[in-house]
């Protein structure tokens, strides 16, 4: 058998979880620079033909692919366009139809050919950067900085070179002098950044450039299809274990930053409530007292390895906030080990009053579709999965008399297929649930066998743009068989399923090193009613606007996602739920959000983002920049008297997705007693 593990949980680029680092071992540096170990050749040739044969898409290794590889590497290594000069993008066209002839013949020799100039020249602007810090800044200058360079020219000679990296450094000096710091404090914050910067670059290994270089390549099937070398195999393992030591969230690389892509749920960040998706990580410190250390413009790698740590110690981040992208802020972060059942569904119940009536809303929160699979095949009675707990819970809440369920799928990227079949068939007669379809274009149907619908009342499913996978065929179902009303952001739309294949099964008796693994998608989801998850998510019946713009977060992202088609339903019967009238559900939570403040919050918060994130250029005059802050702690200020005045406390425990489920439960029941 070839694949080994199939896995629907969205699993983003590097989790900060263990305590082991990639880039433990440094590589001396010198002038012919690093080559390919000996065993990538067999591992790129290996892997693009696995790909090739075995990927859903199957993409075709030709001429137009090796061209967008040469473009995607270096998208990577040079994001911001802030290193690479015209001359060495020229120099680099001789590779452009190359790759597609090595897959046979060769190996990745362009890629380290193309690297070891990436460092020379990222050496060569850090001894730049390093002679402007000598001298002050000029902060009343009326001149700015090109923030957002992807789409930028490159550079033609040295002198614009220079000229584009007095503003970058003064942008970053900047940013600091704000605070009313003096030279000499911020000269020397971002003098050891770059040297940090110099230091980590030396570290790189041939491993990390064959790692970087094959995703690079992979991405163009598609998002979800990745290259782990040894080392990152072995932590991807470790991760999905969840029995993990770290902080609990995901990171991934956008331009020179570190971004945080995702929050473990009941991990210490998630209980923190300091960080969140969309945050961008510029700094890390261990402990109270020791030095803040510039994470700008490093490897992914490089930055979780510092992240990482033991449970109990503690860890400083300096943050971008998403929703305050000109203002940085120091958080604490105590890590902790990261277990299954931080990760296990949770219940509440909260009461609400309408028209003098008092109704009981029971709250399951299910961060992640899990089973354990080892317990289960060894035949435990008591094996821990989502469906099993679920279950108990809301059997707990039909004690307390509920007046009908929420199903809490935000932020839930994911998990085990049979897990989302199972639980929908708890509120479901039998029938079927998703379909798949391979790369054969066979089609087959999951299904739910069990007859009995465990839970029968009110049911709502709430969701957000980072629910994903196994969240998203829950909640499709439930809407395909009209069973219970979605409300939220639209989801992620991860409609792909991936399997593991270990390259070490190719791997020749004479090399004692590893080869890693891939994760290889070969199969995709369909709805019951023929539509795709992929791509398109779900949809919310009562929808709300996210913060963030679908473009910059999910599959959306990647121009290289698979698209959405439809294929034939599959006969279902719709239940048609008595109280979900959807076109009055939806009158009466549009007519409650008019009036809700914390709705026209919602609305200012993303036209602001929206305006601060269109923005190309930013200011390097320190007055106007200021101004601009000083705006948005005003804003900030007024909000939080009003919000003070309104609900006697200072905190924000207003949640309006988890208010409009609760207020559409009390609508199905008034609406079912009309009748």
């Amino acid at each position: 058998m070839l694949f080994r593990k199939l896995f629907l949980l969205l699993v983003p680029v590097f989790l900060l979880f263990s305590q082991t680092a990639c880039a433990g071992d440094s590589t001396a540096y010198s002038k012919t620079g690093l080559k390919p170990e000996p065993q990538h050749q067999t591992v790129f040739q290996t892997t693009l033909q696995l790909v090739a044969t075995y990927h859903y898409a199957k993409p075709r290794i030709n001429d137009e692919f090796s061209s967008q590889a040469l473009d995607n590497y270096l998208k990577h290594l040079d994001p911001s366009r802030v290193y690479f000069l015209q001359s060495d993008i020229a120099s680099f066209e001789k590779y452009r139809n190359t790759l597609d002839e090595a897959v046979f013949e060769g190996g990745p020799d362009m890629a380290f050919d193309i690297f070891n100039v990436y460092r020379e020249r990222l050496n060569d602007r850090i001894d730049f950067a390093l002679t402007l810090l000598k001298d002050s800044f000029d902060f009343n200058q009326q001149d700015s900085f090109e923030i957002d360079r992807e789409k930028s020219s490159w550079c033609v000679d040295y002198r614009e070179m220079d000229q584009l990296w007095r503003n970058k450094v003064k942008y970053e000096c900047l940013g600091i002098a704000l605070t009313d710091k003096p030279f000499t404090f911020y000269a020397e914050t971002i003098r050891k950044r770059y040297e940090n910067l110099r230091k980590f670059s030396a570290k790189t290994k041939s491993e990390d450039v064959f790692q970087l270089f094959m995703n690079s390549i992979l991405e163009l099937a598609d998002p979800h299809t990745n290259y782990f070398s040894p080392r990152s195999a072995e932590d991807f393992k470790q991760a999905m274990t969840l029995s993990l030591e770290g902080i609990g969230a995901t990171l991934r690389t956008e331009n020179e930053y570190t971004k945080v892509h995702e929050i473990v749920k009941g991990g210490p960040a998630d209980k923190s409530k300091k960080i969140h998706a969309g945050d961008r990580i510029i700094g890390v410190a261990q402990g109270k007292d020791s030095e803040m250390v510039n994470v700008i413009d490093w490897r992914i790698d490089d930055v979780v390895a510092i992240i990482r740590g033991k449970k109990g110690t503690l860890v400083r981040l300096e943050i971008i906030p998403a929703n305050e992208p000109n203002k940085t802020t120091v958080i604490e972060i105590v890590r902790d080990k990261i277990v299954l059942e931080d990760q296990s569904a949770k219940s509440s119940i909260r009461t609400i009053t309408r028209k003098g009536k008092k109704y009981k809303i029971g709250v399951i929160t299910l961060p992640t579709f899990y089973i354990d699979f080892a317990a289960a095949q060894r035949g435990d009675p008591n094996f821990k999965s989502t469906t099993r707990d679920v279950k108990r819970l809301i059997t707990e809440l039909k004690k307390e008399k509920i007046s009908g369920l929420i199903i809490d799928l935000r932020y839930n990227g994911g998990g085990s297929l049979k897990e989302a079949v199972d639980l929908t068939g708890l509120f479901i007669p039998k029938g079927p649930v998703v379909q798949v379809k391979d790369q054969a274009e066979n089609v087959r149907s999951e299904v739910d066998y069990d007859e009995q619908v465990f839970y029968n009342g009110p049911l709502v499913v709430l969701v957000n743009r980072q629910s994903a996978s196994a969240s998203e065929i829950f909640s499709a179902a439930i809407q395909d068989y009209k069973r219970g009303l979605v409300i939220g952001e639209r989801t992620y739309g991860k409609g792909t399923v991936q399997e593991q294949v270990d390259l070490n099964q190719y791997k020749k008796n004479a090399w004692d090193k590893k080869f890693g693994q891939v994760n290889l998608t070969i199969a995709k989801f369909y709805r019951i009613n023929g539509s795709t998850t992929q791509h398109l998510g779900v949809t919310p019946d009562i929808q709300l606007p996210g913060i963030y713009d679908d473009a910059k977060f999910g599959e959306d992202a990647s121009p290289f996602a698979l698209k959405s088609d439809q294929i034939n339903n599959t006969h279902y019967d719709v239940i048609s739920f008595e109280g979900l009238k959807l076109p009055e559900l939806i009158q009466q939570a549009e007519g409650r959000l008019k009036s809700n403040v914390e709705y026209a919050y919602l609305l200012q918060d993303i036209h602001d983002y929206k305006t601060i994130d269109a923005r190309r250029y930013q200011t390097l005059n320190k007055e106007k920049w200021k101004t601009e802050t000083d705006e948005q702690d005003k804003r900030k200020k007024v909000r939080e008297e009003e919000r003070k005045k309104r609900t006697g406390t200072d905190t924000h425990p207003y949640d309006l997705i988890r208010t409009l489920g609760e207020e559409a439960i009390a609508d199905m029941l008034n609406n079912t007693a009309k009748r």
